[in-house]
């Protein structure tokens, strides 16, 4: 067996040890099979004598950017007030009760987005992004629910959580948030870091800060039947062929002039019926909408950026590995990249797949790789879809 293939299942015995950990002692199969998308998990010490990836400091510097997408949220007398970034600066620490969520920190910070792979029992197709979310004593967004998984990892101070299976999900009018509004406790903990409460969708919640605290939301793709219907047609409309126009030579004098006929809708109902979709129509929209970056994201080239002759000498020495904002998905003999797709050979389609599972090549592959591969290699590296190692 080859080197590579070897060292690629090493790694991934040593994943399924850490998930293990993750998940308090069950495996993964055994966490899809009993709590997935079923019923919520609290797990003490999920990642033991955890501490926050950031500081608040950091933090505090990520939400001046316009890259990154960030929320502020404070709650007095009864009043919710929700504004949007970026900010300049943030409340004062000694002010208690408001929230600074930080959506996506895994496209910005390697150790974050590490963090989040270690989550990769869920198929990268439904994985998010981590968000965190920094509250001062007292801080939440109020009971609320998601419409996707999560898993809450407490990064630092402490916060209580209340859970329900209320069926009743109706929301508070007239407030910038999703606040349910009447929300009933069933059950209650209190999270330290390390510790991490898994959610089915649609379980209703409250998360209240004790003290200074900062929770790791790690969320999960769940996008509408009716968003992804939306985008499909609209993807398939450059492959929509239907020839010829409209005609009616045997037209009948109308009984009443302002009606539309049976005719008339029987022929147009007949060329519209033409139009079919393949499991591989669907397949490559799915690809490529999965894959496509969210409206914020940009790449940016590399400085200096290095000729192809030296970027091959570079990459065959030490690998290349994605870009943090990169995703890469495949099927069958497609591969799809940031909202593109294309169909390879088997040969290619297998390294490409290593670099779509593992996010990385190492230097051996990419001495034995195809010259089809090694173009594409320095193309997505001009682009910055992915970068030297």
């Amino acid at each position: 067996m080859n080197t590579w293939l070897l060292r690629c299942e090493a790694c991934l015995y040593n994943d399924v040890m850490k998930k293990l950990t993750l998940l308090g002692g069950i495996t993964a199969a055994e966490f899809l099979r009993d709590y997935w998308h079923k019923k919520p998990l609290v797990i003490r010490q999920a990642i033991p004598d955890f501490k926050a990836l950031l500081s608040r400091e950091e933090l505090f510097e990520l939400v001046q950017s316009d890259e990154v997408e960030s929320r502020l949220i404070t709650h007095e007398k009864r009043h919710w007030k929700m504004d949007n970034g970026p900010f300049e600066q943030v409340p004062p620490l000694a002010q208690k009760n408001w929230t600074l969520l930080v959506q996506g920190v895994n496209l910005v910070d390697e150790a974050v987005d590490a963090l989040m792979r270690q989550f990769d029992f869920v198929p990268d197709a439904r994985l998010d992004d981590l968000m965190i979310s920094y509250a001062t004593e007292t801080g939440g967004v109020g009971a609320h629910f998601d419409s996707y998984d999560v898993f809450l990892l407490q990064a630092h101070g402490h916060r209580r959580w209340r859970i329900s299976a209320q069926t009743d999900l109706t929301l508070v009018d007239d407030v910038p948030l999703k606040i349910l509004k009447n929300f009933k406790a069933e059950e209650e903990f209190i999270l330290a870091p390390g510790d991490m409460l898994y959610l089915p969708p649609q379980y209703a919640h409250e998360g209240v800060a004790m003290d200074e605290c900062m929770t790791y939301s790690i969320g999960f793709r769940a996008p509408s039947y009716q968003e992804l219907g939306e985008a499909f047609l609209e993807s398939m409309i450059e492959t929509i062929y239907l020839p010829g126009r409209y005609a009616d030579p045997d037209l009948k004098l109308p009984k009443h002039k302002a009606e539309i006929s049976n005719t008339m809708l029987s022929r147009v109902s007949a060329e519209l019926n033409k139009v079919r979709f393949t499991q591989e129509d669907i397949a490559l929209f799915l690809g490529e909408y999965l894959s496509e970056p969210k409206a914020h994201i940009f790449f940016d080239a590399p400085e200096p950026l290095l000729t192809s002759t030296r970027f091959i000498q570079k990459a065959r020495k030490n690998g290349v590995k994605l870009s943090l904002k990169t995703q890469m998905l495949h099927r069958d003999n497609y591969v799809f990249i940031n909202g593109t797709s294309f169909e390879v050979g088997p040969e290619d389609l297998a390294v490409l797949q290593v670099l779509a599972n593992e996010r990385t090549l190492n230097g051996v592959i990419i001495a034995s790789a195809s010259e089809d591969i090694i173009d594409a290699l320095h193309t997505w590296y001009k682009d910055g879809w992915l970068t030297l190692q």
